[in-house]
């Protein structure tokens, strides 16, 4: 997952509002301003962020000045007495709000990966802020007079591609924002973006603290039958450390599935662990979230329809590269019923072996991970779990994620000591190109904690870009759970996929070579921006990638031929479960995204909403949950993804095609890497994002390879 972070004055992040929010009383201005870090540039290399003195106290100070700062540039451009210019408008724009770009940046990237109660405040108090404050940007007449003026006017203007393409942003930026409504629609359009912002962040927030409230304790040792000894004892760990020593805690992640149902032997300890889990977000209490998600698709359907369109789908995808809502809807149609067929033949091989144990029941949901991985072994002669000690977390990402870089662009990597971290665990590498130059400074961030959202995700706190000079500052989160201590970090196959994954965006955004920050890095569509992480996750299996990191972490013995040969005739094993939770929680999305504010159940009706709907799409199947129930669907409702779940699949639709591409040319070489830089991931937005693939590819997207991949061609 990556969540974009654009300019801040600009940011869709931020795009949500009503009317300016009350100034901050003097109170919340404490620490003198020449005390705050983030006031100026950081000194250290490529602007890395002064995390050492970084102190909460310091980002609301210095978000007030950055807005005030930027509405004051925006007056000046505004109200320019000289003739519109390019430079004078649209440059000027993109040299606008640099202060407020960098305290933004920092603090949500802090408030995601080590939160607390006082970030939280903070966030609330800002969301608010910054949406009213885009508002005021997009909704000024004078601005969008000039933009207009210089639309009307570009193709007499000269300019090069890039910036062409820049005037073509912002003039469709500013008209999706409302800059042509009557005053009184912006009027209630500041409202409703002031409000979506205020409940997507009370939303994010009630996800994680419901996350940590509905952990399980498990009172006997005995029901944690078939966890290993220090996954007990990391349990008894958390259990003591939150007041219940003696017993077992069990915390939960963000999807529905949990980790532990693969290898957990008591039917009624993996029964607790689903009940729980499918109850956050809408069994009362102070985190639930029904309510919040019929207010937030509410208001998103009216946003839409004071814009001019029939739903806030229709708004989303119109930016997007699949086209439309009929193109969307056409595929996941053609999607769900193999993957659903192909997921109850899978029921069927695991019913059978729990009636050969006479079980006693019918697989569910609860049930799936332990008796696929049953399947697995009775059908492959092997188990997911035998992998595990050959996937050492600091080889996967030094002789592994690296090492394929390395092979792929010439890239090397260095590790440093010298920088400030934000948690003892997160570790800062300098990037060098081939040559020798230094390219960026990536942070990694791998163990899970309750200060930090769930998923994985890579961020910028630096983004590349020629008008200031800029060089990327990336981050890759995971959140894998830490081992006990002196114990190795031993990763599944899916952990060492998602980190493959996360450098994909991390390398989006180190290879950024753009003139305006608004195209720089991941700044593309949000259903393209997923395409080339899933590309990367190619190398994981790549023979000459796999034989240098896949290496047992006592012995250095490499991963057994006859085990890998197993893996590689495995790969289509389980995908009916994986295409259809997956293809469930998209189609969710769409259908809390495709009606119109009338027909938005109240809070009461949010359950019967989504069980409706996933009976309408045919995904109705008990034993395979939703990847997200739309209570904890952060992706959809803390607004990154609204209607935009569907991206996953989307991208790779692309994603399939092009690893075809590079199998046919040669798989890991320099050429095929130099030519994925240069075309496609170096453009970031300043392309449009399908010619782009086009460019590399040769030809338009085919969805054949994806149906291959995921045995759906023979589904019947």
């Amino acid at each position: 997952m990556h969540p974009i972070h654009p300019r801040t004055s600009l940011a869709p992040l931020l795009l949500a509002t009503v009317c300016l929010a009350a100034p901050l009383k003097a109170a919340e201005l404490t620490p003198a301003m020449n005390d705050n870090p983030l006031l100026t540039q950081s000194p250290l290399p490529f602007h890395y962020p002064q995390f050492d003195k970084i102190r909460n106290e310091h980002f609301l100070p210095a978000c007030e000045q950055g807005m005030a700062e930027n509405l004051t540039e925006v007056a000046a451009i505004a109200n320019n007495s000289e003739k519109p210019t390019f430079d004078n408008t649209v440059v000027a724009l993109e040299r606008s709000g640099r202060l407020l770009d960098r305290a933004v940046r920092v603090f949500l990237n802090l408030n995601s990966t080590l939160t607390n109660p006082e970030m939280q405040k903070i966030q609330r108090a800002l969301a608010p802020r910054l949406s009213a404050h885009n508002d005021a940007i997009r909704l000024n007449p004078a601005l969008f007079a000039r933009l207009d003026a210089l639309h009307s006017a570009r193709d007499t203007l000269g300019l090069d591609a890039e910036s062409k393409h820049l005037l073509e942003r912002y003039y469709k930026d500013f008209i999706r924002s409302g800059a042509k409504l009557p005053e009184p629609e912006k009027v209630k359009l500041r409202a409703l973006n002031s409000e979506l912002a205020t409940l997507q962040t009370t939303f994010t927030q009630n996800v994680l603290k419901e996350r940590d409230a509905t952990s399980v304790l498990i009172s006997t040792r005995e029901e944690l039958a078939g966890l290993s000894d220090s996954q007990i004892n990391a349990a008894a760990a958390a259990a003591k450390a939150a007041g219940s020593e003696g017993k077992f805690l069990i915390a939960l992640v963000n999807t529905t599935g949990q980790p532990p149902l693969a290898e957990l032997t008591r039917h009624a300890t993996r029964e607790k662990i689903m009940a729980s889990s499918l109850a956050r977000g809408n069994r009362g209490g102070d985190f639930d979230n029904r309510a919040v998600v019929s207010a937030i698709a509410k208001k998103r359907a009216e946003h839409a329809a004071l814009l001019g369109y029939a739903h806030h789908a229709a708004y989303q995808l119109e930016e997007q590269t699949v086209g439309s809502v009929d193109v969307l809807n056409k595929l996941l149609a053609q999607l769900a019923p193999p993957a659903v067929a192909n997921a109850r033949k899978e029921a069927v091989d695991m019913q059978a072996i729990v009636d050969t144990e006479k079980g006693g029941f019918t697989i569910a949901a609860a049930d799936w991970d332990l008796y696929t991985e049953k399947v697995r072994a009775a059908r492959y002669a092997f188990d997911a779990s035998q992998l595990k000690p050959y996937y050492e977390l600091n080889h996967v990402i030094l002789d592994g994620v690296f090492f394929a870089a390395h092979k792929l662009y010439g890239l090397n990597f260095k590790e440093r000591h010298d920088l400030p971290v934000y948690e003892p665990s997160v570790r800062v590498f300098d990037v060098f190109n081939e040559d020798g130059t230094q390219l960026a400074i990536f942070l990694v961030d791998y163990y899970s904690r309750s200060s930090k959202n769930g998923g994985a995700w890579m961020n910028a706190y630096v983004s590349q870009n020629g008008l200031f000079g800029t060089m990327p500052v990336v981050a890759n989160h995971l959140n894998i759970t830490p081992p006990p201590a002196g114990q190795p970090t031993l990763l599944t196959h899916d952990e060492v996929n998602t980190a493959f994954h996360e450098f994909g965006h991390a390398l989006h955004g180190m290879f950024s070579s753009v003139k305006y920050p608004r195209f720089a890095g991941t700044s593309v569509p949000r259903d393209f921006v997923e395409y080339p992480s899933q590309v990367n996750e190619m190398w994981a299996t790549w023979p000459e990638v796999l034989q240098n990191y896949a290496k047992h972490y006592q012995t250095g013995a490499p991963l057994p031929p006859e085990l890998l040969a197993k893996v590689k005739a495995a790969a289509k094993f389980n995908q009916g479960f994986k295409t259809t939770e997956y293809l469930a929680a998209a189609l969710l999305d769409q259908a809390w995204h495709q009606i119109s504010a009338a027909d938005v159940p109240n809070a009461g009706g949010v359950l019967a909403f989504e069980a409706a709907a996933l009976k309408k799409y045919g995904v109705d199947f008990a034993a395979v949950r939703p990847r997200y129930r739309s209570t904890y669907f952060s992706h959809t409702f803390a607004g990154g993804y609204s209607a935009g779940y569907y991206s996953y699949i989307w991208s790779e639709v692309l994603d399939a095609d092009t690893v075809d591409w590079f199998k046919a040319h040669g798989g890991l070489t320099r050429a095929n890497g130099d030519r994925f830089r240069s075309l496609l991931l170096s453009r970031g937005g300043s392309v449009e994002a399908l010619q782009l693939f086009r460019n590399f590819t040769g030809g338009d997207p085919d969805i054949k390879p994806l149906l291959v991949r995921r045995g759906l061609d023979a589904a019947k």
